[in-house]
């Protein structure tokens, strides 16, 4: 797979999701400051709770940004059967008959995106798959654990 293509893919989801939260964290502004958000009485938090609102999407506004510097500064290295598994690998799983794709970033976690038709989960070392999978190479197989339930999984490849 090309993996400079997917890399672009991410950044533009990420940069997608940056555009609406700046949308939303300006509304959530203006709504905190807007005069009919004044405290009536000493029980009235309407522009107390629309501040809170916009100090957490400022904050994620800013996680977004971090991630999407992380991901632009992140080259294209290609992994090879022998390497082991770190940032910036595209590892294909086996996890019982059904493959799944995963791209170890350095942020974003949870991100999704499409590819050549599959779909591929952006995870992080920290995560706990991204645990699991970090120094492993192409044919390991292990036991994967999701939640309560545990299975094999087969890394297929690493690109």
């Amino acid at each position: 797979m090309n993996k400079r293509a997917i890399l672009n893919k991410i950044i533009a989801k990420l940069v997608g999701e940056l555009e609406t939260y700046f949308r939303a964290a300006q509304f959530s502004r203006a709504e905190a400051t807007h005069e009919s958000n004044k405290a009536e009485n000493k029980y009235d938090t309407r522009g107390l709770e629309a501040s809170y609102l916009a100090r957490g999407q400022s904050k994620q506004l800013a996680d977004l940004e971090a991630a999407i510097a992380e991901f632009e500064k992140l080259g294209v290295k290609k992994f090879s059967g022998t390497d082991a598994i770190g940032v910036g690998a595209l590892v294909e799983l086996d996890q019982g008959g059904g493959r799944d794709f995963y791209f170890l970033g350095p942020r974003a976690g949870g991100t999704e995106i499409e590819h050549d038709r599959k779909e591929i989960l952006v995870i992080t070392p920290q995560s706990p798959l991204g645990e699991q999978l970090v120094g492993k190479k192409s044919g390991d197989t292990f036991s994967l654990k999701l939640g309560r339930e545990t299975r094999t999984a087969k890394i297929v490849s690493v690109e």
